[in-house]
């Protein structure tokens, strides 16, 4: 094990990397200490406690889906994966606005400034704005998807500093 004042992982020689699944395996045997350390607690349960082997299978699950599924030979179902359902979400929605930031309006009583993106990609040029009854808008986990049939479009008067 390594550590820094920042960061850290494991650091596993040739013999002991090939160990690890393959669908983890870190090819120069380098595993930080936020995800891919996981892979080390499930191919050396011994050396890990319960809560630590129980932490590296939730991350697995979680974040690194495809390994999961490879070391599991299983597919894993919605609602088992953070990541899964994230992917899952914006596929299912690539064509869709999808809230990427909100702000309650003061312009609009009841109501919620929505900035929205096609497949709520962060990096796309075009936005738009969108007024959201303030009692309908729920992000869940992934965020919120516009009704385009539902929730007006909005060009008016903002919250938003950078709308002004």
């Amino acid at each position: 094990m390594h550590s820094t004042a920042g960061h850290g992982g494991f650091h596993l020689d040739a013999a002991h990397n090939a160990k690890v699944h393959p669908a983890p395996r870190a090819p120069d045997g380098w595993y930080e200490e936020d995800c891919a350390c996981a892979a080390v607690a499930q191919a050396f349960p011994e050396l890990f406690t319960d809560y630590e082997r129980r932490c590296a299978e939730r991350t697995i699950r979680d974040w690194c889906p495809d390994a999961w599924e490879a070391i599991h030979g299983r597919p894993l179902q919605p609602g088992e994966s953070h990541e899964k359902d994230r992917r899952d979400l914006e596929r299912d929605h690539a064509a869709h606005w999808l809230v990427i930031s909100v702000i309650r309006s003061d312009h609009h009583a009841g109501m919620t400034e929505c900035v929205a993106t096609l497949g709520g990609d962060h990096r796309a040029a075009e936005q738009r704005r969108y007024l959201v009854p303030s009692d309908e808008y729920d992000p869940g986990r992934f965020g919120f998807v516009i009704d385009e049939a539902r929730h007006r479009l909005y060009d008016g008067p903002s919250n938003f500093v950078g709308w002004r």
